[in-house]
């Protein structure tokens, strides 16, 4: 994991939000999925807000998009917010 990838989560009554900080590599990347699997049951949405990511870097991004098929079985909406939304957004790229 980047040495300085941080996610700080909240929870309220719209959903749970993640707020990703720092650079987004392919250990980030199976953080934030672990995150996604532990918290998110339950949960109908979760807001990714990427608005104080560094940098995406593609493997980051290969490896969260690949990695995702476990939401398909639950009822839960992802938002992607932020700066780097549309880069993150799996079936999203520029």
């Amino acid at each position: 994991m980047a040495a300085n990838f941080r996610i700080s989560t909240r929870k309220d009554a719209d959903g749970i939000h993640l707020r990703l900080q720092g650079d987004f590599d392919g250990s980030s990347a199976y953080e934030l999925l672990n995150v996604l699997k532990s918290r998110c049951r339950g949960i109908s949405r979760v807001f990714i807000h990427t608005g104080r990511l560094r940098s995406v870097h593609p493997f980051g991004l290969g490896v969260f998009g690949s990695n995702l098929d476990f939401l398909k079985n639950r009822a839960v909406r992802v938002v992607y917010c932020g700066r780097h939304a549309a880069e993150i957004s799996p079936g999203v790229r520029p």
